[in-house]
């Protein structure tokens, strides 16, 4: 055997040890490039801006997916740590397993068999459709978690008719640039009126 044929061999047998000791591939990767693919926007955004909250807000993340997503709390552990998972997968998965009214195991279990083109074509395959009422419960379903975080989030105008006194705008948002969506939101939020002496002071000027 020459020596360049071994290096050949051996680059190989490093390649494929390095492939069968990976263990199973993260939800999405956690960089820049993260793109959840749901099929709506909307969702993108705000599944981008639960990856930062999750991310710097790890255990109020986790209670509320055990609490209000009947979601393992080991599971979920398992999946944000050797798993990889971003909090935005972990959300997602939890949320349609809740809408469909099976474990939260059930559609991780889902993902790991075929997810190469995102979350959206997941959903679909197990019967959430984008505009289906599921699909609906779904998007509704982000606005009580958010407001359990005492963060903010602005709607859009599917979900205005639910939320009518909330915070609206047309999407895409300012994420698309960058920015962070709560940080939007919270601009967004009606600044309460003036009242009092400050009233009378600024009807003067």
């Amino acid at each position: 055997m020459n020596h360049a044929f071994k290096r050949r061999f051996f680059a190989l047998a490093a390649s494929a040890a390095a492939l069968i000791g990976a263990g199973p591939l993260p939800a999405q990767p956690a960089d820049g490039g993260w793109s959840p693919r749901s099929g709506d926007v909307w969702v993108d955004t705000w599944l981008g801006d639960i990856n930062r909250y999750g991310s710097r807000y790890r255990e109020p993340f986790v209670d509320e997916m055990v609490r209000y997503y009947g979601a393992p709390r080991e599971l979920v552990g398992d999946l944000l740590g050797s798993r990889g998972w971003t909090p935005g997968d972990v959300y997602y998965a939890c949320a349609l397993a809740q809408v469909l009214g099976r474990p939260c195991r059930y559609v991780v279990d889902e993902w790991n068999r075929e997810h190469a083109q995102g979350w959206g074509a997941v959903a679909e395959r197990l019967g959430i459709k984008p505009g289906s009422s599921e699909f609906h419960r779904l998007k509704r379903g982000f606005v009580p978690t958010y407001d359990r975080w005492g963060r903010p989030i602005t709607i859009d105008r599917e979900l205005r008719r639910d939320y009518p006194n909330r915070p609206y705008r047309d999407y895409p948002p300012p994420a698309a640039a960058g920015k962070d969506p709560a940080k939007s939101a919270a601009k967004d939020r009606p600044k309460p009126a003036a009242s009092g002496a400050k009233a009378a002071k600024s009807e003067r000027r």
